[in-house]
């Protein structure tokens, strides 16, 4: 996303200062005008000198996984890293920050209700310590704008598209269907939105967006078994017909998460945190960013099609 965010600035003219760690995949910045300065956000001061002069921050980093052996590695740069980083920006006189939170930190139900920013929530209401981490630091968030500064919180839902490098949890699913990886599916669901989007929504914040405010960036409703449609019907694979019960999902995922995961040191590819989950679909409202930010909710069938053809290209699934 930051790569897309970046890319969304240079369009309108900005001149960019983009934060790299020393092991950062630089690929995806090559041809974007701007400066790089390396920094971590577990290691504040290193930080500090990239923010004299800024107008704003766009705060898009975070440590995405949805399966860790340490999970206070993941806190630190989540929730103690956007607490420092606030206080940095607060400091160095930085006029505007944007903090890119998750639709993760909202609360969802498994009967297909439509969640949007007023939906009640609380800390208890996330699961894993992906969410926990991303709630927690979107508190960090809005306590800061309480106090004054000029804070807004942009909550994407599933972001899709083309340079997901690394690539994100979001990706795996699409490159596992690729390689015939996705034998069968649980009845859950999700919002889909393409990357282009949130970017557009990103550079939108800056001069509209109100201190304070969450504004969840959407695209389609769907369920993962219409997900699983749309990447057949574009790649060619067939979707998987077997729908698994949950208990039986749960008992895969304890054990990739005990066996793979702990014993053999490797990732697994299902966790018991991501079952639980995928118990509720995570169906969400964009109307706050429509109306105040001129958000566009778009079909994602393209977005998907170029995601699909960049990992195909990029040699992480077979051509078809």
């Amino acid at each position: 996303m930051g790569h897309h965010v970046a890319a969304a600035l240079a369009a309108k003219g900005a001149e960019l200062r983009l934060l790299v760690r020393k092991t950062s995949n630089l690929s995806n910045l090559e041809g974007l005008p701007g400066e790089t300065h390396v920094g971590d956000l577990t290691q504040p001061e290193s930080l500090r000198a990239a923010l004299t002069g800024c107008d704003a921050v766009i705060h898009t980093a975070a440590d995405y996984r949805l399966w860790i052996r340490d999970p206070a590695a993941m806190y630190r740069t989540n929730v103690e890293g956007t607490r420092e980083l606030l206080g940095l920006a607060r400091e160095s006189g930085v006029p505007r920050f944007i903090y890119t939170s998750s639709v993760a930190t909202m609360h969802f139900r498994s009967d297909g209700f439509i969640s949007n920013e007023d939906t009640p929530v609380s800390i208890r209401d996330m699961v894993g310590h992906y969410k926990r981490s991303k709630f927690l630091a979107e508190q960090q968030a809005i306590a800061a704008a309480q106090d004054g500064q000029q804070v807004i919180i942009l909550n994407p839902t599933t972001p899709i598209g083309p340079n997901d490098a690394k690539p994100t949890p979001t990706g795996r699913i699409l490159v596992d269907f690729l390689k015939s990886k996705f034998p069968a599916y649980v009845d859950t669901g999700l919002n889909l939105v393409d990357v282009t989007e949130v970017a557009r929504a990103h550079v939108e914040a800056l001069m509209r967006g109100r201190p304070g405010r969450r504004y969840i960036l959407g695209g389609e409703n769907l369920t993962l078994k219409q997900v699983l449609a749309m990447m057949s019907a574009i790649s060619g694979i067939p979707s998987p017909r077997v729908r698994i019960p949950f208990f039986i999902a749960a008992v895969y995922a304890l054990y990739e998460e005990w066996i793979i995961g702990r014993i053999l040191r490797g990732e697994p590819r299902a966790t018991l945190g991501e079952v639980r989950m995928a118990r509720k679909k995570m169906f969400a409202s964009s109307a706050r960013a429509q109306e105040e930010l001129g958000f566009r909710v778009v079909p994602v069938y393209p977005a998907m099609r170029a995601a699909i053809a960049w990992f195909r290209d990029h040699g992480y699934a077979p051509r078809a």
